[in-house]
C-alpha cells in the first residue's frame, strides 16, 4: 500500500441545505453516521465524514426541530441558521464557508443522493487530479418527463455555451477540494449560480457514476416558475457570454434589413414592386420588436444583477438558533 493510503484519513465535510427536510433528514443522517468511522474507498484510500453541516434555510414545516434533535444525537452535526430563506445555492455556500474538512461534499436533503458513493468520488478526484467531482446519475431522475427534459436542456446550454471549464455534468451532488470550496463560498456574490462560480476557479472537473434513488418525500420544492428563475440565474451569472447572443442577433437583423432594402430598391427601379399589405408589415414588426425586447430583457437582467452587487446585498446572513432567541428557555442568553 502506498504511503498516501497510509496517511491520516481524509476529513470530509458534508453540507446539506435544509428547506423541508423533517421527513428525510433522520434516515439520511443515519446513513452518514455509518461513514463517521474511518472508511476505505474502493481504491484503498481512507476517509471519514468528520462533520455534517445542516444549513436551515427557513422553509415550511419543523425542519429546525429535527436539526436540533439530530445535533443532540450526533456530536458531529453542526447547525447553521440563516436569518431568512436565501435559496439553495446561498445556503450551500453558507455551509461551505463554515466547513473545515479536506474535502467538501454537497448533497440534497431528500435522500435521492446516496452517501455510499463518496468513497468512489474521492477515488475519481485523486485518479484524475480533479478539484471538483460531480456525481453523474446513471439512471433517470425520479421527476416528470417535462421536468427532466427541461433540466437536460438547461444543463446542455450551460455545458456547451456558458461554462468556463469543460463540464460533462453538474448537479447538487458535488465533491470539491476544501480550500477551493471555502474560497469560492467566501467570495461569490449575490445572485451567482454556485456551479458557475466553481467553473471560474477549478482547474479540472470530473464525473463519477452514481445511482439516483427515489426521494423520501413528494418532489414539490420547485415549481416550474422557480425552475425557470433558477435557469435565468444560471445564464446571467455565467458572465457576459449571453451578451454575444444579443450582438449576433443585432448583426443578423442588420444583414436582413440590408437585403430587404436592396430588394425594395431593385423592385422600385424595375417597376415591378407589388403593393404590400399590412400583414407582412405586422409580421416584420413583431419579429423585430420581439428581438429588441428579448435583447433589452437580457441587458436588464445584467443591470439588475450589477445593481444588487453595488448595493451590497448580502448573499446570506447567519444568525444564532432562533429557538434560543425566541424560545421559552429561561436560561437562554438573549444576546446575539
Amino acid at each position: 500500500m502506498s504511503s498516501q493510503h497510509e496517511a491520516a484519513p481524509l476529513e470530509v465535510s458534508v453540507v446539506i441545505p435544509v428547506y423541508r427536510g423533517e421527513e428525510t433528514l433522520p434516515n439520511l443522517l443515519a446513513e452518514l453516521a455509518r461513514l463517521h468511522e474511518v472508511q476505505s474507498s474502493p481504491a484503498g484510500r481512507t476517509y471519514r465524514i468528520a462533520e455534517v453541516l445542516l444549513v436551515w434555510d427557513r422553509g415550511p414545516g419543523r425542519s429546525d426541530d429535527v436539526i436540533r434533535q439530530l445535533q443532540g444525537t450526533y456530536d458531529w452535526v453542526r447547525p447553521i441558521w440563516l436569518s431568512r430563506n436565501f435559496g439553495q445555492h446561498a445556503a450551500t455556500l453558507a455551509g461551505m464557508t463554515s466547513s473545515g474538512g479536506d474535502w467538501i461534499v454537497t448533497m440534497d436533503e431528500d435522500g435521492q443522493q446516496d452517501p455510499a458513493f463518496i468513497g468512489q468520488m474521492l477515488d475519481t478526484a485523486y485518479a484524475n487530479g480533479s478539484q471538483l467531482v460531480y456525481g453523474r446519475p446513471t439512471n433517470p431522475p425520479p421527476h416528470s418527463t417535462v421536468r427532466n427534459f427541461g433540466s437536460r436542456m438547461a444543463k446542455g446550454i450551460f455545458v456547451r455555451f456558458l461554462a468556463d471549464q469543460k463540464f460533462e455534468e453538474f448537479n447538487s451532488y458535488r465533491l470539491v477540494l476544501g480550500e477551493v470550496g471555502r474560497s469560492v463560498a467566501a467570495y461569490t456574490g449575490t445572485g451567482v449560480y454556485l456551479d458557475v462560480a466553481l467553473s471560474w476557479v477549478v482547474a479540472d472537473v470530473s464525473t463519477c457514476p452514481v445511482t439516483a434513488r427515489d426521494e423520501g418525500r413528494p418532489a414539490g420544492n420547485y415549481n416550474y416558475g422557480r425552475l425557470f428563475s433558477h435557469f435565468g440565474r444560471l445564464v446571467i451569472s455565467s458572465g457576459t457570454k449571453p451578451l454575444i447572443f444579443v450582438s449576433m442577433l443585432g448583426i443578423v437583423f442588420v444583414v436582413l434589413g440590408a437585403l430587404v432594402s436592396l430588394w425594395v430598391l431593385y423592385g422600385r427601379f424595375v417597376g415591378n414592386l407589388p403593393v404590400s399589405g399590412w400583414a407582412s408589415m405586422v409580421v416584420a414588426l413583431m419579429i423585430v420588436g420581439g428581438a429588441i425586447l428579448l435583447s433589452l430583457g437580457i441587458i436588464a437582467q445584467y443591470i439588475g444583477a450589477a445593481t444588487n452587487m453595488s448595493l451590497g446585498k448580502p448573499l446570506y446572513v447567519v444568525v444564532r438558533d432562533p429557538d434560543a432567541t425566541f424560545g421559552h428557555d429561561p436560561d437562554a442568553d438573549p444576546r446575539p
